[in-house]
């Protein structure tokens, strides 16, 4: 089985090696005639090892487990395989099925649905309760960053091709949802190159081990007890039965959300702006995943504040809420599913049965209600200083109703966003250092963005009010904080200090020649991966550039998450060494 397993993974890579091939490169009438002939023996080899797979199960077990991939691929891959060689004698082009299984696209779908089975379902053999879930987090976006930076130097990407450092850059700026470009997204990459980075910012957003262990959970029909436990750090979930249907959760609202939201962008575009409705369409798809994945990328040259698009105010506004979403949280979501849930079936109960009311105490817990206030102070407070800011400066000229979309917009998109509806060169110095502080802080814990996280934001100030009143604990909601989120908060809050520090000092000497505000600004937008810039991010050198790329990657997957990735864990210790205090202040 190992043998087989083996060779359906090869199959499947060397199936993607040559889609990528066939979609990134130009070819003459020959190459092509020759990479359909080998897209022909990849899918003879995937559909052979399927069955062989099948019939060994079979007699191994005295049963059938054929998983539910198989079940779906085989079938489609003999079908495809006969239009294409005719090795039944059925002529399909007398059935409507034939401009389908004669397309390349048949051959590529099927192609990519493989490896997505076969990367799936063996991530779940070597997910276990020994592997360190930081590396493997950070390890799995260093693996998608080098895979997006070949995509993007593939010939059909760009228009005039994109040098080695650019390519990683943008390819790194796009799976850590940050939305900082060297070069323009509207004008550099072509649809193809447009549609690789809006995948592998759905990719980042969620986290490609969400992905791998959901469709390796569906596609396997479970998990060993290894693999569960490493996947309840990874999303964050208490309970290991409910690992399943955690996955499913976030997959679905993810990909529900982004669907709502590009029904509606579409619907406030003016359409004569595009060049037909398929390009409104793809517009909206591509902007509602980079606003709930808070990437901040956008088809727009002048992002939102292009011409045509910079007083859409109906825009402006489902994007910020896109951008509030997901940088709420998954737990968020789910708490507040919960109580809904809830409701609901008290209030059918009561309706059908006139059974009483059960009431379940604390649906929403500590965590959700400390993420919601703090996200709405943030807003509230950010939305204010920005109106009186920025009144007779980048909000200047602007109708009533125009400031409150802007300062709405200035406030949110900080929150590790990066898209832009007004010039940022015309902002006022104190907006700037507001921004500083708010792109900072970034969005809330298990959510699309980035920055030290709200939460830890909360905590610092409760622990800091805690101590000036001369409490010995700190509370919140009627709730104790364990002394472990205190420490983790300081820990998080210092090493922000320090990366951001050690960058800033690193491009005052690689690129000493540009402004220090600017640089502060990038470095803070770079951490937080937000995305936004005062203009310097194509003048940075080659230095400069990588330090911004691995500032943009410690950003995304945390400072102090790799760092316990590389230390082993302490054991729990038996003892305890005597109590003393060190002199502080």
């Amino acid at each position: 089985m190992v043998f087989l397993d083996a060779i359906g993974i090869l199959a499947a890579l060397a199936g993607f090696l040559i889609f990528i091939y066939h979609i990134g490169f130009t070819h003459v009438p020959d190459e092509l005639l020759v990479i359909q002939h080998l897209f022909n023996v990849i899918l003879w080899i995937i559909v052979l090892s399927a069955l062989a797979g099948v019939y060994i199960k079979k007699w191994q077990y005295g049963q059938l487990k054929l998983r539910i991939a198989e079940l779906a691929i085989v079938p489609v891959l003999l079908l495809i395989l006969d239009a294409r060689t005719g090795f039944t004698g059925i002529d399909w082009s007398q059935t409507s099925l034939h401009l389908f299984l004669n397309r390349s696209l048949a051959v590529h779908t099927i192609i990519i649905l493989s490896l997505v089975v076969e990367i799936s379902t063996s991530s779940l053999n070597f997910n276990n309760r020994n592997t360190n879930p930081g590396l493997l987090f950070a390890f799995s976006f260093i693996f998608i960053i080098l895979l997006g930076t070949g995509l993007l130097l593939l010939p059909n990407a760009t228009y005039t091709g994109i040098g080695f450092t650019d390519a990683f850059f943008t390819s790194t700026s796009a799976v850590c949802v940050t939305g900082l470009i060297v070069v323009d997204t509207a004008t550099y990459f072509t649809p193809l190159g447009q549609i690789f980075i809006i995948i592998l910012i759905q990719i980042g957003g969620l986290g490609i081990m969400t992905f791998t262990s959901f469709f390796g959970y569906f596609f396997k029909g479970g998990a060993s007890f290894g693999n569960e436990f490493l996947l309840k750090d990874l999303i964050n979930e208490e309970k290991l039965g409910e690992i399943f249907n955690t996955l499913l959760k976030i997959i679905a609202i993810t990909f529900f959300i982004e669907a709502i939201g590009a029904l509606i962008i579409y619907s406030t575009l003016d359409t004569s702006l595009f060049n037909g409705r398929l390009n409104v369409l793809g517009f909206s798809v591509f902007h509602s995943i980079s606003a709930f994945c808070n990437a901040g990328f956008s088809t727009l040259s002048g992002n939102l504040y292009e011409p045509g698009f910079r007083n859409n105010y109906n825009l402006h506004y489902i994007i910020g809420t896109l951008i509030i979403l997901g940088g709420l949280g998954f737990p968020i979501v789910f708490n507040y599913y919960r109580l809904l849930n809830h409701f609901i079936r008290n209030k059918y109960k009561q309706i059908a049965t006139n059974s009483k009311y059960i009431h379940t105490p604390k649906i929403i817990n500590a965590n959700t209600r400390l993420v919601v206030i703090t996200t709405l102070i943030l807003l509230a407070g950010g939305f204010v200083f920005f109106m009186f800011s920025e009144y007779d400066h980048s909000l200047k000229g602007l109708s009533w109703g125009g400031k409150v979309a802007g300062a709405f917009f200035g406030s949110v998109t900080t929150r590790t966003a990066g898209f832009n509806t007004v010039d940022m060169s015309m902002l006022a110095p104190a907006t700037i250092l507001v921004y500083f502080f708010l792109m900072w802080i970034g969005a809330s814990p298990a959510s699309t963005g980035g920055g030290i996280k709200t939460t830890t934001f909360a905590v610092a100030i409760l622990n800091f009010v805690s101590m000036s009143k001369g409490k010995d604990r700190t509370e919140v909601f009627g709730r104790e904080l364990t002394n472990e989120s205190g420490r983790r908060a300081f820990s998080v809050i210092f090493l922000s200090f320090l990366v951001i520090g050690l960058s800033v000092l690193m491009l005052t000497i690689s690129d000493g020649n540009l402004d220090l505000t600017k640089i502060i600004f990038e470095v803070i937008s770079a951490f937080g991966t937000v995305g936004l810039s005062l203009g310097i991010t194509s003048q940075l050198s080659l230095a400069g550039k990588w330090v911004l790329i691995v500032t943009m990657f410690l950003g995304r997957v945390g400072t102090l998450t790799i760092l316990v990735g590389l230390f082993r864990r302490m054991r729990n210790y038996e003892y305890n060494y005597p109590s003393e205090d060190v002199m502080i202040n």
